[in-house]
Parts: structure tokens; C-alpha cells; sequence
């Protein structure tokens, strides 16, 4: 058993409606105490502002070890994302069915390959 499975960490989604469902379905779905969900459905009425305020709940909340974001909505909030450089919660980029995944427009990859040198790559 993983440590983060041990402990009761949770996994968060901010996503479109077809990816949110498929980790629902999957069972990652949770209230806490004060009945918020571990999940936000992103469609084409939701305002940066309130993704933001997701994205910051989410990061406070000490439950979650891991922020699932699609990558077009992660694109909308791209500063936030990028003030992010505490290790816990990790937030992975996924893509959606519309749009896919883009190495080029990934935070974390992007401070990744800047860690290394070219050299170190080979």
C-alpha cells in the first residue's frame, strides 16, 4: 500500500465534463467535512476566476496529493500554475478528448528539462 493511500490522500480533477466523469466512474469522487468535492467540471460558462479559486481550495486542502488538471484548462490559469513549485499537491497536465496533450505548454516538464543539461539527457 502507498504511502498516500495510507495516509487517505485524495486526488483532485479540474476538467471538462467527460474527464471528471471517467475519474468519478473510476471512483475518485470525496466530500470532506464541509461537503466541497475533490472535483470541478470546467465548461465553456466557468470564469478564470473561479477556476483559479478551485485550483487555490484545492491547494490548501492538506487531504489532496495530487491535482489532475486538462491542459487547455490549465493553459486559462497557466500564472497560477506557475507560481505552484511546492512538491505537494503534484499538478499533472492530462489532455481532454478534444484537445490533446502538448509537451511544449507543460509547467512542470518545462522546469523539469530545465534541471538538466543537454548532456545529462544523453
Amino acid at each position: 500500500m502507498t504511502h498516500s493511500a495510507k495516509s487517505g490522500k485524495l486526488l483532485a480533477v479540474i476538467g471538462d465534463e467527460d474527464t471528471c466523469t471517467g475519474f468519478l466512474l473510476g471512483g475518485i469522487g470525496e466530500l470532506n467535512k464541509h461537503r466541497h468535492p475533490n472535483f470541478m467540471v470546467v465548461d465553456k460558462s466557468t470564469s478564470v476566476s473561479e477556476i483559479e479559486d478551485c485550483f487555490n481550495a484545492f491547494k490548501s486542502r492538506d487531504e489532496i496529493a495530487i491535482i489532475l488538471i486538462n491542459q487547455n484548462v490549465a493553459e486559462e490559469i497557466r500564472h497560477v500554475l506557475d507560481a505552484h513549485t511546492d512538491p505537494t499537491p503534484a499538478v499533472l497536465e492530462i489532455p481532454s478528448k478534444d484537445h490533446p496533450y502538448d509537451a511544449n505548454k507543460d509547467s512542470i516538464l518545462r522546469r523539469a528539462k530545465g534541471m538538466f543539461s543537454a548532456e545529462d539527457l544523453r
